[in-house]
């Protein structure tokens, strides 16, 4: 029976006011301990004791998600269904922060979308400190204004599924709501009051001032005042006309200057392209240097191939005549070692072999038979080295 809607309580968006909250949610704050000993037996007249002690807001916190005593006197509004009048009172106490946010989130789900707009966005202009108890357990800091933006603009608020309302704009357009008037419009309307209160005063000022000076004035300070005032322009007019000169000079030296920077720009251009030509130059110089001096080494080398080519044919070609003529003489009964006689100047007789007797062989081998050896053995022996064999 504790747990029951009042009977003379009426359906909200066309149910249970106490449906409005989840069913999980709404019997896990049944079998809450604050709602047992705190909230049974609470009426309308008693429920705004129990909302002055409350000093957090919230909905459900911890692992198996226990609803906080916010959210405990949330339900039980919903069950006794206060007066309109009692939870507007609620919304317009400036004392208790926690009030006033009870009353507003009870409003916001039971309300009009006319009344909730009316009543809450004032409550935009409340900047106090609350308490928010999070769904880990913790505490963090948020502000009425905060709460009340949330209550407007977002589906959930506290674990609970907001009703849906409609958009200011909505409301404005069938003439149901009135445009919203910022509180700092009032402020800003006494400002400009003010601004035109001060132009008015400044503007107003000369004249009260040209009247003080020309209050009992005489014909001699007249002429006096109209003689400094000639001379002042003849002394202005002199300036300008210095200082115009001065600028005309200072434009006409600015000008030279202008054009002699020009010069040395062109100059310099000039020099540097005359660079790259010189430098291109010699990079071409070089290049056909370095084509000269391989096509060279290209001609050597084909030479030193050509000469031991034909060194290697007439070397051939003596073997195979020393044979023919060994054949020779085999057929006709010489020997090759047999000697030979020849007469000298005093007549005497003396036998020389065919065969001439071999030149010893240089140390550093430059006398090689085979020129590349022999080219490499004088490279050897100009550096120090000794000779290949």
């Amino acid at each position: 029976m504790a747990n029951r809607t009042d009977p003379t309580a009426k359906n909200i968006h066309g149910t249970n006011p106490q449906n409005l909250v989840e069913k999980i949610l709404r019997s896990k704050i049944y079998q809450n301990t604050y709602w047992k000993e705190q909230c049974f037996g609470l009426t309308a007249e008693t429920l705004v004791d129990k909302a002055m002690e409350l000093d957090h807001v919230g909905g459900t916190f911890g692992g198996n998600r226990r609803p906080t005593p916010f959210m405990c006197l949330v339900m039980k509004m919903l069950q006794i269904q206060p007066e309109k009048d009692i939870v507007v009172e609620f919304i317009k106490n400036e004392d208790y922060k926690y009030v006033r946010v009870l009353g507003a989130f009870y409003l916001r789900l039971t309300g009009t979308d006319t009344d909730v707009y009316q009543y809450l966005e004032p409550l935009y202009n409340d900047y106090r400190k609350l308490r928010q108890k999070l769904a880990d357990g913790r505490f963090a800091l948020t502000h009425v204004d905060e709460v009340i933006d949330e209550l407007l603009t977002k589906d959930y608020s506290c674990d609970i599924a907001m009703p849906r309302i409609k958009k200011r704009w909505t409301l404005e357009s069938i003439g149901t709501l009135e445009p919203r008037r910022s509180a700092l419009e009032d402020d800003f309307e006494e400002e400009e009051d003010k601004e035109d209160d001060d132009q008015i005063m400044i503007d107003s000022e000369p004249d009260a001032r040209e009247k003080d000076h020309y209050r009992g004035r005489s014909p001699a300070r007249d002429r006096d005042r109209d003689r400094k005032r000639d001379s002042h322009r003849q002394y202005r007019e002199r300036d300008y006309d210095r200082d115009r000169d001065h600028d005309h000079d200072r434009d006409r030296g600015r000008g030279r200057d202008r054009d002699r920077g020009r010069e040395r720009e062109r100059d310099r251009d000039r020099y540097r392209l005359r660079d790259d030509r010189d430098h291109g130059r010699e990079r071409g110089r070089e290049r056909e240097r370095d084509d000269r001096e391989s096509d060279r080494r290209d001609r050597d080398r084909c030479r030193r191939r050509s000469y031991s080519r034909s060194r290697s044919r007439s070397r051939s070609r003596d073997r195979k005549e020393r044979g023919g003529d060994r054949d020779h003489r085999k057929r006709h009964g010489r020997s090759s070692a047999s000697p030979r006689k020849h007469e000298d100047e005093n007549g005497n007789v003396r036998e020389e072999s065919k065969k001439k007797k071999q030149k010893k062989p240089k140390e550093d081998g430059t006398d090689h038979p085979d020129p590349e050896i022999a080219e490499a053995n004088r490279i050897r022996a100009s550096l120090g080295m000794k000779p290949l064999k």
